[in-house]
C-alpha cells in the first residue's frame, strides 16, 4: 500500500533572498505538514535577513554556506538529507503540494530519472517589449520541454548518481537537463509553478547575458545546443503580424543577450540576476 504522502526532499539555494524566501516557504506549508519531506534552505553568502526569515519556519532545515555560490549551496544541501527524490527549487519560485507530489510519485515509480512540474510566465508589470519576448518564448515548444527554465527540477536517486556532485558551472538546470535522454526525463502536466519574469529591458538583458555565458561555458565542454531547431520552431510559431512582431523582439533580445555589455562587472562577481521581479 502506498504511503499517504510521498517522501523526498526540497533543496532551496538562497543568496540574499529576504524579499522572496517567505513566499516560497509559505507555498510549502502543506508539504512540510506531511512530515515526509525534508525542506533544506542553503543560505550562501547572505548578508541580508534570508537566514533569519527561513529559520522562523517550523520544519525547515537552514544551512549557512559562507561562499556566495549556488553550486556550493546545492552540494551542501545534498549532504543534509538522505531522502529521495529531490526537488531543486529556486528561492523565488513557489510550488504547490499537488505539483510536488506528482513529481515525486513519478520519480518513485522508477520509470524516470528526472522530472519537473509545468510552469507559466508571470509578466505582470513588465514592459511591452519584455512581454513580447516572453510571448514568443512561450510559443517555442523546445523551451517548454527541458528541465531548465522553470526554476524547479527533480532527480531520483538513480538520476542523482549520474549527476554526482554539482559542478562549478553557471546554469545547473541546463547542465542537468543534458545528462538525460528524452525517455529518461519528463515535464509533467501539473499545476504550474510561476516564473516571474524581469520587468525591464535592462533586467532581461542582464538575465540573458548570464544565461548565454553559462550555456556557452557548458557548450564548450559538451558540444553546442540546437540553435537551428529553436529558429525553426520560432518561425513556425508566426501566425500573423502580432506573432511576427513577438518573434522579431525575441530574436533581437537573443542577439543582444549574446553580446558583452560595454561596461561589464568585475570578474569576481558570482551572482548576476534580475532584481525587478524579486518582491
Amino acid at each position: 500500500m502506498r504511503a499517504p504522502y510521498p517522501s523526498g526532499a526540497v533543496i532551496i539555494p538562497a543568496h540574499n533572498e529576504a524579499g522572496v524566501i517567505e513566499r516560497t516557504l509559505d507555498s510549502l506549508r502543506e508539504v512540510i505538514a506531511w512530515g515526509t519531506v525534508d525542506v533544506v534552505v542553503a543560505c550562501n553568502g547572505c548578508v541580508d535577513a534570508t537566514e533569519d526569515i527561513a529559520s522562523r519556519h517550523h520544519g525547515v532545515c537552514v544551512l549557512t554556506v559562507a561562499e556566495a555560490s549556488k553550486t556550493a549551496a546545492l552540494n551542501a544541501a545534498d549532504q543534509a538529507t538522505q531522502l529521495w527524490p529531490r526537488l531543486y527549487l529556486d528561492a523565488d519560485i513557489e510550488v504547490s503540494a499537488s505539483a510536488l507530489g506528482a513529481v515525486f510519485v513519478a520519480l518513485e515509480s522508477g520509470g524516470l530519472l528526472a522530472a519537473r512540474p509545468a510552469f507559466r510566465y508571470d509578466t505582470e508589470g513588465a514592459s511591452a517589449l519584455v512581454r513580447a519576448y516572453y510571448r514568443a518564448r512561450a510559443r517555442i515548444p523546445g523551451n517548454a520541454q527541458g528541465l531548465w527554465g522553470a526554476g524547479a527540477y527533480a532527480l531520483s536517486r538513480s538520476g542523482h548518481e549520474r549527476l554526482g556532485s554539482f559542478p562549478a558551472l553557471t546554469g545547473d538546470d541546463y547542465y542537468v537537463d543534458r545528462l538525460f535522454s528524452t525517455a529518461e526525463k519528463a515535464v509533467l502536466p501539473t499545476e504550474p509553478v510561476v516564473v516571474r519574469t524581469p520587468r525591464t529591458v535592462r533586467a532581461l538583458l542582464s538575465v540573458l547575458r548570464r544565461t548565454s555565458k553559462g550555456n556557452a561555458q557548458q557548450d564548450r565542454v559538451s558540444g553546442g545546443a540546437s540553435v537551428g531547431r529553436t529558429v525553426r520552431e520560432l518561425l513556425a510559431s508566426v501566425r500573423g503580424p502580432f506573432t511576427a512582431f513577438d518573434a522579431a523582439v525575441y530574436v533581437a533580445f537573443a542577439g543582444a543577450g549574446r553580446r558583452r555589455p560595454l561596461l561589464s562587472g568585475a570578474p569576481g562577481v558570482l551572482w548576476e540576476r534580475d532584481e525587478t521581479s524579486r518582491y
